[in-house]
Parts: structure tokens; C-alpha cells; sequence
């Protein structure tokens, strides 16, 4: 399944496209457009292989300095609209 997610909340990637296994039901590619090319890369990497729920439960609530969310946490966000499909 490929899913694109439209960020919200100010952060600073603008959109967040998920690719998540069929048959395992495990994140394959995750691919943020806009923002901090390390960071999201390294958040990337490091969700690949894992269940979209373990992910949801690890980075739900990150904030990013004063803003009421962050990027992980929009991919968590994201992930909950994928689950929802």
C-alpha cells in the first residue's frame, strides 16, 4: 500500500509518502518531501522493517521546539490515516 500524507501543524516537511508491505504489513519506504534531508533520512532508516503500530507508539507526541508537533510525530499522524484506509 502507498499512502501521502499532507503534513500539518507547521512543521517543516511538507508531505510524507509511506510505502507499506502488503503481505508482512511492514513500513518498506518512507520518503519526506521538504524540510531536514538528515533527519528525515535518519528517521526513515531507522522505521523501515517495522509495524506501522510500533512506530505510532514510539513517536506520537514528539514536539519540535515550541510547535505542538514535529515531523515524527506527523508520521505517526500519517501512519494512523494509513491504518484508517
Amino acid at each position: 500500500m502507498r499512502y501521502t500524507y499532507d503534513t500539518g501543524g507547521a512543521v517543516c516537511a511538507h508531505s510524507i509518502d509511506i510505502v507499506i508491505d502488503d503481505e508482512s504489513k511492514l513500513i518498506s519506504e518512507v520518503v519526506f518531501h521538504g524540510g531536514c534531508p538528515g533527519n528525515h533520512l535518519g528517521i526513515a532508516a531507522l522505521v523501515k522493517g517495522m509495524t506501522p503500530e510500533e512506530v505510532i507508539k514510539r513517536l506520537s507526541g514528539i514536539r519540535c521546539g515550541g510547535r505542538s508537533t514535529s515531523c515524527p510525530a506527523q508520521l505517526a499522524e500519517a501512519l494512523k490515516g494509513a491504518a484508517a484506509k
